[in-house]
């Protein structure tokens, strides 16, 4: 098997959130993950939710290739060839139908804030009625003390970039709010990340 690009956090989470996709998701659907990076998630998911199509993309079109072979690899039926597609974009990619699901994780502190508005204009344009949002990542949270690990992690993010860092919860609901959609869970995760799920209003 080649080396393909690996990201150790996406190990480490990819359980976490695979125990809280099997109280959210239906029995059968189809999903569009935004921001696959390297394809460990959607692999992981794929495998797990057999009854589910998966669509993985990337901004970056270097991956695309990478997600196509690590799904290769893993020799699974119920994936779709990897797009591109930028949330910022005006026009996402055509689909040929709606989703039941969009899973984003760990892309809004490593955007710039637009991106944001970007994820849930288009999430609301491509889910089905009754489908969810579900993002995962780290969040600052009114009322909450800040864990001291995402106050350094904010810091990092934004030596990196001005414009990247951890969003505050309430000005992502807001953002949510405006593109007509609504904050319906909030799980708590390892290592002080939140797990949202949004649905259409």
């Amino acid at each position: 098997m080649s080396a393909l690009p690996h990201s150790p956090a996406a190990d480490r989470n990819k359980e976490p959130i695979l125990a809280q996709l099997r109280g959210i998701l239906g029995e059968r659907g189809t999903a569009l993950e935004i921001a696959s990076g390297a394809g460990q998630h959607v692999a992981w998911f794929a495998a797990s939710f057999a009854n589910w199509v998966w669509q993985p993309t990337d901004a970056d079109p270097g991956m695309l290739p990478v997600i196509d072979e690590r799904i290769a690899q893993s020799r699974l039926a119920n994936v779709l060839p990897a797009r591109q597609l930028d949330v910022m974009a005006r026009d996402w990619p055509s689909f040929t139908q709606d989703f039941d699901a969009i899973f984003c994780a760990n892309m809004l502190h490593i955007a710039p804030w637009e991106a944001c508005g970007g994820l849930m204009r288009g999430a609301a344009r491509h889910l089905a009625p009754g489908a969810m949002l579900i993002t995962y990542g780290p969040y600052f949270e009114q009322g909450v003390p800040p864990a001291p690990s995402n106050v350094a992690f904010d810091e990092s993010l934004r030596m990196r970039d001005p414009s990247w860092g951890i969003r505050a919860l309430d000005d992502v609901v807001a953002e949510a709010g405006r593109a007509g959609l609504v904050l319906a869970q909030r799980h708590a995760m390892p290592a002080n990340n939140l797990l949202l799920v949004f649905v259409r209003r």
